[in-house]
């Protein structure tokens, strides 16, 4: 089935839903993620469903098929190798990457995405620390937990940052915390290299740390 933008949005916003956390995706959390009428989406997912994409039951929750994830993973690649190619090779920040890779990565051919990939040297990650799919779907995972969870004294490496606020990214990174930095929960912030650091508002909900 050719591949459309609209399901391609849709699986990428189930598979990334549940990537670094737990609690499945309603139809409801689905629509607010996507800002569509929940109407909208309620069509859509039944659409999906018939397709084989995702399993789904009225007012349950909606999950990916393994043919469903496979195409979810083909975009989730896209996705994050155009924002680690924007970074590396045009000097995009990190946070100004997410909204330019959601129009590239339904343009660009397969063909320019296995040069970009070559091109930067098959990155395991992208700016943000999340995990970029290898041609084949695999995907390298640890074991993490969120900042706003952690326990005071909990000592590990900042594996990812949330790109979804552009300026809390902002805030982030004035504030000297980077991926892959270690750290150690304080009662004020972080200690990175010895040195207390307050976060910015917020900014424990969107970062995660190695367990």
């Amino acid at each position: 089935m050719p591949h459309s933008p609209a399901i391609d949005d849709y699986l990428k916003t189930v598979y990334a839903h549940t990537e670094w956390q737990d609690a499945p995706i309603t139809p409801s959390v689905l629509a607010a993620k996507l800002g569509i009428a929940p109407s909208s989406v309620t069509e859509m997912v039944k659409k999906l469903s018939a397709l084989g994409f995702v399993a789904h039951e009225p007012y349950r929750a909606v999950r990916l098929t393994p043919e469903g994830e496979r195409r979810a993973l083909e975009m989730v690649r896209r996705h994050r190798l155009i924002e680690t190619w924007l970074v590396e090779e045009y000097g995009y920040a990190w946070d100004e990457v997410h909204e330019e890779a959601e129009v590239l990565e339904h343009t660009i051919s397969d063909r320019l995405l296995e040069k970009i990939d070559e091109r930067l040297g098959r990155p395991r990650f992208d700016p943000h620390g999340d995990p970029i799919p290898d041609a084949a779907g695999l995907v390298e995972r640890v074991r993490f937990v969120l900042l706003a969870e952690a326990r005071e004294g909990h000592a590990g490496r900042i594996l990812r940052v949330s790109d979804r606020d552009p300026g809390l990214l902002r805030l982030i990174e004035a504030a000297g915390i980077a991926v892959g930095q270690d750290v150690r929960v304080t009662a004020r912030g972080l200690d990175i290299a010895g040195e207390n650091v307050e976060l910015p508002s917020g900014a424990a909900e969107v970062i995660w740390l190695s367990a």
